[in-house]
């Protein structure tokens, strides 16, 4: 199966790497599984990273450069943003207004992928999938 890992899953990488759920873990190692990054999900991750907390500090605590440096050595394919993806429109909209959820959703659909998440507002949208779901 191809997904494409929706950025929860890139911070997740980041933040507790071998931490993953049993399903998880037998999902993002299974031999069938070719697992897409989105440059969306950098672009996101980037985001968040400059934006600071009242206290100061960063939401997240890792560059855009440290999590390109740990998926180096990952068997990942990167996926560029495309002016077909920017124009894209879902088949199935969305019931929320993230404009990350959509453009990844997007990248999904007009790549034949499906989007590996672990986030509820996605449940039962057709594109998305858990990795429970995968076993």
């Amino acid at each position: 199966m191809r997904v494409l890992l929706d950025t929860s899953y890139l911070f997740d990488f980041m933040d507790r790497p071998g931490l993953f759920s049993d399903s998880e873990r037998r999902v993002l190692e299974a031999r069938e599984m070719e697992l897409h990054v989105s440059a969306v999900s950098i672009w996101e991750m980037r985001l968040k990273h400059n934006a600071r907390h009242p206290s100061g500090e960063r939401k997240s605590r890792f560059s855009p450069d440290d999590v390109l440096a740990a998926l180096q050595d990952q068997d990942v394919t990167f996926l560029p943003m495309t002016m077909r993806h920017a124009a894209g429109a879902l088949e199935t909209p969305l019931d929320h207004k993230d404009p990350f959820d959509e453009l990844l959703l997007v990248q999904a659909q007009e790549e034949g992928l499906r989007l590996l998440t672990v986030d509820r507002r996605l449940a039962g949208h057709p594109l998305a999938v858990a990795a429970h779901e995968l076993r």
